[in-house]
């Protein structure tokens, strides 16, 4: 499946990011309903990854203008304060939008968006919390399938079909997964295998690293360096990046010739695409990779 997504990401200011085909929206930062417009009602369910002003700012008026009975559903980390909080407030302030749907997640939640699509939370640490706490969330958007065991796929169908009534689905078909995006989030590089697998990956990459940053504490800043997401990228099986939420201290040259020069180093040859502080991007990855 193609993914159409829009999206804008500048640490500090405002990150959101719109998947078209599946009605999801990642993140809620400022601006979004300005750029989506008739768009945004599209949007069934609203995938918050934490309580930063930056990813949530766009979310009042993006529920003013589109909720009704039973929609949008809103998820939030289920310990994060908040969220409830923001509920109450919406309901008093705009008694029309008392329709949508507030629901905590945690990490091991399923969330069904589609027939075969699910979303997963991934917990992370942005947000420095104790074990069992959760307050910091990435995405995985993966479609679930059924699939004839193979033992079974030589058969007649006719066969087939009557071994499926005496065994049940259960025992005759496996389960597959695919997972079509990842969303990092606000996060530090934690996992290196979190996102192995996954077609398409968006990833925070707020500094650059290097002798640049030499000063900036990347992980006490609960962020990542793109030195060390690309050094991450290099040893998974994806098929597309996308980076986003650059701090806006580096300029666009500044960006993109760090890009080039990280996929020469760890031989990167997947499409690498950015958002670049300031700019929304329409249909991301339909745009020129930076390394093509």
């Amino acid at each position: 499946m193609q993914l159409t997504i829009t999206g804008y990401s500048t640490a500090l200011f405002a990150t959101w990011y719109f998947v078209d085909e599946l009605g999801l929206l990642l993140d809620a930062g400022e601006g979004l309903t300005a750029y989506l417009l008739q768009k945004s009602r599209k949007v069934s369910h609203v995938f918050i990854s934490h309580a930063d002003r930056d990813h949530l700012a766009g979310l009042l008026q993006f529920n003013q203008l589109n909720a009704r009975e039973g929609l949008p559903i809103i998820h939030y980390p289920k310990d994060s304060g908040s969220f409830p909080a923001l509920e109450q407030f919406t309901k008093r302030f705009d008694p029309h939008v008392a329709g949508t749907v507030w629901k905590p997640v945690m990490e091991g939640d399923r969330i069904v968006v589609k027939d075969d699509i699910v979303v997963e939370p991934v917990r992370n640490g942005h947000v420095p919390v104790v074990a069992g706490i959760t307050k910091s969330l990435s995405y995985k958007v993966v479609q679930v399938k059924s699939k004839l065991r193979p033992e079974f796929t030589s058969l007649p169908g006719e066969e087939i079909r009557k071994i499926i009534q005496e065994r049940g689905k259960e025992q005759t078909t496996m389960e597959v997964r695919t997972t079509l995006l990842g969303y990092s989030a606000d996060t530090p590089v934690e996992d290196l295998e979190r996102w192995n697998h996954c077609k398409t990956l968006i990833h925070e990459a707020t500094f650059l690293g290097g002798p640049e940053d030499s000063r900036i504490q990347t992980h006490g800043n609960k962020h990542s360096s793109l030195e060390e997401v690309m050094e991450m990228v290099s040893g998974l099986q994806i098929e597309q990046l996308i980076l986003g939420h650059f701090s806006a201290r580096y300029s666009p040259e500044q960006i993109d010739q760090k890009i080039l020069s990280l996929c020469e180093k760890h031989a990167i040859s997947i499409p690498v695409h950015r958002l670049l502080p300031g700019e929304t991007v329409k249909d991301i990855l339909k745009q020129k990779p930076v390394n093509r």
